[in-house]
């Protein structure tokens, strides 16, 4: 935002300091009425083509920085992907650990061995 507002307010200065400096220049030269008009309207466009340029410049360093972000955004959403995945086969594995201990405890305590079914589960390393 602040760019836009710094690129008017150069563009703005610059069209003000043109004027200002053709208006001057009109003032302390001697010229004819027709050498006179020739010479805004001249000065008119110059300052038309360089506005345009500064334009144009600015829009290509925001196209610029918009794909910057875009390409930043999208290596930063699929990292997060990757350690979702991740995340999720580490639950898996856990649950499915989980399971096993209990199914083998409720194995044992069905078979009647009581001291059996007290071991702890088994420790998943993630």
């Amino acid at each position: 935002m602040s760019d836009s507002n710094d690129l008017g307010n150069f563009l703005a200065g610059l069209i003000i300091g043109g004027l200002t400096g053709a208006a001057v220049a009109l003032l302390m030269a001697p010229q004819s009425g027709e050498e006179t008009r020739t010479l805004i309207k001249d000065r008119s466009i110059e300052l038309k083509d360089r506005a345009v340029e500064y334009g144009q410049d600015a829009r290509s360093r925001a196209e610029k920085a918009l794909e910057d972000a875009r390409l930043r955004a999208d290596d930063a959403l699929e990292e997060l992907r990757q350690r979702a995945d991740e995340l999720s086969q580490i639950v898996k594995e856990r649950t499915e650990a989980i399971q096993q201990s209990v199914k083998s405890a409720a194995d044992v305590a069905v078979s009647g061995d009581a001291g059996a079914a007290m071991q702890e589960p088994p420790e998943v390393v993630g």
